[in-house]
């Protein structure tokens, strides 16, 4: 089969970015005056989740090195809902592989599923929040704020998200999930964060919006009385400055990897456009992939491959990486059973595109709008088709960083990755 011939392209983005992290963090939980509730000899319970935040662990340890200043005591708790396997050892893995170790913070980490029910809501849901967390004499909340690849609404992934699905571990996240299926999200989230913010002694949320490049792009310190107008605030920023695909339509899309750390559904609906059906975008939807071809797994997802049910076709070498309990665990967890599905395999990445190719329509291969990218939180350099050609010309926020040349194959008939092709011609 005559595949396209792909070009290397760099796309222009709004990216402010922090220029010291310790220094930062600082700065903003010295701006809410903490000393007047932090008492010394008293425990603040800090939360890391399972997302692949840059400079996640540097952050960590800068909010523990702070509350040393207070002669305060920081302890760590992994706060992932059902990641991790649903384990406190799976959970425990998955932060110290992001560099959030005692040794590296200074901190103890208190790793466990067990939880207690503080409340009960309106609807009738019980709160549960983690019990060495429930045991602290105060809690920071901390957390990426981004759109979230499922639920719409002025709140969506964030501080209240870490609230309920990340602190109310495995349990929490089970009902919560089921509760989604009768009730809104706003209901559920402003119903349990409520509770949480009223009897779990919440006396700061440490909000992190990052820009398109996966670089820090703010850190804010924020009173609990105000975490939710705030978070709607900062929400509309992240969605502002998120990654995003070079094009908007898309024949086939092509993803190096996937993972936890990338997206809570393994590759951001959001970007590729599968937010409300897991195989076609939607009038709600401003993306239109056609197809999706996945190559692999991070290493950072430890076998969790969640997510790799929305493409149509991928590798047998990615589907012997899944953990199908860790997958399977996460993906019941969250309501969405089909995203631990098992696309078509092929032993090799050329046999999957010469049988994906022909389900793109009437095009002919070599036609076809391609788009190759490392994973979906880094798009700044991608490969693109050469039919994307007069797109880019009208285009003032795109670049041709390398001519247009043969898709690159490894010699098991395997495509060289976006990153190492790259760094394969700069050599």
């Amino acid at each position: 089969m005559q595949l396209p011939q792909m070009m290397r392209v760099r796309q222009s983005f709004e990216s402010p970015r922090v220029a010291s992290i310790p220094t930062e963090v600082a700065s903003q939980l010295g701006g809410l005056d903490l000393a007047q509730s932090i008492q010394p000899g008293q425990t603040v319970a800090i939360s890391a989740g399972s997302r692949g935040i840059a400079n996640i662990a540097e952050i960590i340890k800068a909010t523990c090195d702070f509350i040393k200043t207070l002669d305060a005591i920081p302890l760590i708790i992994p706060a992932m809902g059902s990641h991790g396997g649903g384990t406190a050892e799976g959970q425990r893995e998955i932060i110290e592989s992001y560099g959030i170790t005692e040794d590296f913070t200074g901190a103890e980490i208190r790793a466990s599923m067990e939880t207690v029910i503080i409340d009960e809501t309106p609807q009738g849901i019980p709160v549960h929040f983690d019990k060495h967390a429930s045991e602290a004499d105060h809690v920071i909340v901390c957390g990426r704020i981004k759109a979230h690849t499922g639920f719409v609404g002025e709140i969506e992934s964030g501080l209240h998200k870490m609230m309920l699905i990340g602190l109310g571990k495995h349990e929490g996240a089970k009902i919560y999930h089921r509760a989604i299926q009768d009730y809104s999200w706003l209901e559920i989230v402003t119903a349990v964060g409520q509770s949480v913010l009223e009897r779990c002694s919440v006396v700061a949320g440490l909000g992190i919006v990052e820009n398109a490049f996966d670089e820090t792009a703010l850190i804010e310190a924020v009173r609990p009385c105000d975490f939710l107008e705030r978070e709607k605030e900062l929400l509309v920023q992240a969605k502002q400055w998120m990654p995003r695909l070079p094009f908007d339509a898309v024949d086939l899309l092509i993803i190096d990897e996937i993972g936890k750390n990338v997206s809570g559904s393994g590759m951001d609906t959001n970007v590729i456009g599968r937010k409300f059906n897991d195989h076609s975008a939607t009038d709600r939807d401003g993306v239109r992939v056609r197809r999706i071809f996945v190559r692999g797994l991070t290493p950072e997802t430890h076998g969790n491959a969640c997510g790799l049910g929305m493409a149509e076709v991928t590798n047998r070498r990615t589907i012997a990486a899944v953990d199908q309990s860790a997958t399977a665990i996460n993906a019941l967890t969250g309501g969405h059973p089909s995203a631990a599905g098992m696309p078509i395999a092929f032993e090799t990445d050329r046999e999957c595109l010469e049988a994906i190719m022909p389900t793109i329509g009437l095009t002919d291969p070599q036609d076809a709008r391609v788009v190759h990218i490392t994973n979906t939180m880094q798009v700044g350099e991608t490969l693109v088709s050469e039919s994307f050609t007069d797109a880019i010309a009208a285009r003032d926020d795109l670049e041709v960083i390398e001519s247009v040349e043969a898709m690159q194959f490894d010699d098991g008939d395997n495509l060289v990755p976006v990153a190492a092709a790259g760094a394969a011609v700069h050599a």
